[in-house]
């Protein structure tokens, strides 16, 4: 075998790789020596096949095999020789089209060579966290919030007509064509109106009521409505209301903390300030992230391999016209040029790619099982009922185990960089460090 350098160009290489005839007639008669003595034919007895008429039988099947391991073999043995690394599958192409069996195989290799990526003295990089704490008035400002999402209800006076988001209990009787159906009748019955929470159009009609009305409530099922014999049908309910109640907020008190499984207000209040402290950190460590790359951007310089720019290109000019299109589903739409402002911002995302990957490998950081499991649990909480699913297929999809796997393995090296960084911390009020997220997002915008 033997392997021709064609071409050297900054990052770009190629290879003239010839697969001698007598290679591969070496390589398709071991394969053969190596099953011959499982294979039965009619006439001889199992593993006594004459090798000829093996050869003649499976030669030419083998015969692909061999020239496929054997160009497979000569690019790994070039690149564990090279010490190169392809940017991306390289391309590899045969030339002797007309081959026919006795000649030698003539392929072209070539690809893009990733970068060697300079040493980079983490001890020099400067940096600061925002601190924020919790105050009195933020975990204040939660509770009432809560304390709004498990309001009570109370009821109003007997003159006093029922608005949108109040409570009415009612007995009702629904009938369809004069005849009363199981399941549409109900006692002291709480709807909240404006919940959705019954047919579309039967809340609305209940606005304006009083304790003590009686109300006819006339609306038709849904065509898709789940039982088939009242699907598309117009219903009647004679509603008897019985109380209307105005929405209050519970009391800010240990009753409510239980309500949300603390001992007491205290407990509360102390589970909110680690909450929102959890929460402003993660905002920090965004910001300082950002304030990280930056500076990394600024020290590291080294060349990059085209084609991984261009397709980063592609991909960010792609993702920002569907987000200008956002009425645009598919992908059926007219073809999307990169602009330089795509083109920097791709070399950028490149640079910072490939130096966090070489300095992840050289920390030797690793994504753990566990790791890889929550984040999966994670997204599958986006599709409810349907977790084991895409379970099953992030378990069956490598490309989707690297998306999920990709900044997982990034968080863990911008953590190990901030380690041997040198970090001082900066406490800073809410609304400071929510004017530097909003920087940071109008950045990316």
């Amino acid at each position: 075998m033997q392997v021709t350098e064609t071409l050297n160009d900054g990052l770009k290489r190629g290879y003239a790789i010839t697969v001698t005839a007598a290679e591969l007639d070496a390589k398709v008669n071991e394969k053969l020596t190596e099953a011959q003595p499982e294979v039965e034919m009619k006439g001889f007895r199992k593993g006594k096949v004459p090798m000829a008429l093996l050869k003649k039988q499976f030669g030419q099947r083998l015969m692909g095999e061999a020239m496929q391991e054997s160009i497979d073999g000569a690019m790994s043995d070039h690149f564990e020789a090279s010490g190169d690394r392809p940017a991306m599958q390289p391309e590899v192409k045969m030339t002797n089209e007309d081959w026919k069996e006795g000649d030698d195989v003539n392929v072209e290799m070539s690809y893009e060579a990733l970068p060697e990526i300079p040493e980079v003295d983490l001890s020099g990089i400067t940096l600061e966290r925002l601190v924020v704490k919790a105050d009195d008035a933020a975990v204040q400002e939660t509770l009432t919030s809560l304390a709004e999402n498990a309001q009570d209800f109370k009821s109003r006076k007997p003159t006093v007509k029922s608005k949108d988001g109040d409570q009415v209990v009612m007995d009702f009787v629904g009938k369809v064509d004069g005849e009363a159906f199981e399941g549409g009748s109900a006692e002291d019955y709480p709807l909240v109106l404006g919940s959705n929470s019954f047919i579309p159009g039967f809340e609305e009609q209940l606005v304006g009521v009083k304790t003590g009305e009686e109300k006819d409530v006339t609306v038709s099922f849904p065509e898709d409505y789940q039982a088939e014999h009242l699907a598309g049908k117009e219903a009647v309910f004679s509603c008897a209301i019985k109380d209307v109640k105005k929405p209050v907020p519970a009391e800010i008190d240990d009753e409510l903390a239980k309500k949300y499984g603390a001992d007491d207000l205290d407990g509360l209040k102390s589970r909110i300030s680690e909450q929102l402290e959890g929460e402003y950190a993660g905002a920090a460590r965004a910001v300082m992230k950002r304030a990280l790359l930056d500076q990394l951007d600024e020290i590291v310089s080294f060349e990059l391999p085209p084609s991984l720019v261009e397709a980063e290109a592609k991909q960010i000019a792609h993702q920002l016209w569907h987000e200008d299109n956002p009425d645009v589903e598919g992908h059926d739409h007219p073809e999307i040029e990169a602009t330089d402002e795509h083109n920097d911002l791709a070399e950028r995302r490149v640079r910072l790619g490939l130096l966090l990957a070489e300095l992840g490998q050289k920390a030797e950081v690793e994504i753990t099982d566990a790791e890889m499991s929550q984040a999966i649990m994670q997204q599958a909480r986006q599709y409810p009922g349907q977790e084991r699913q895409f379970f099953e297929f992030v378990q069956q999809n490598q490309q989707m185990q690297q998306q999920l796997r990709a900044p997982l393995f990034e968080d863990k090296v911008v953590d190990h960089i901030v380690e041997n960084a040198s970090v001082t911390d900066k406490e800073v009020s809410k609304e400071d460090l929510q004017k530097a997220v909003e920087e940071l997002e109008s950045e990316d915008s």
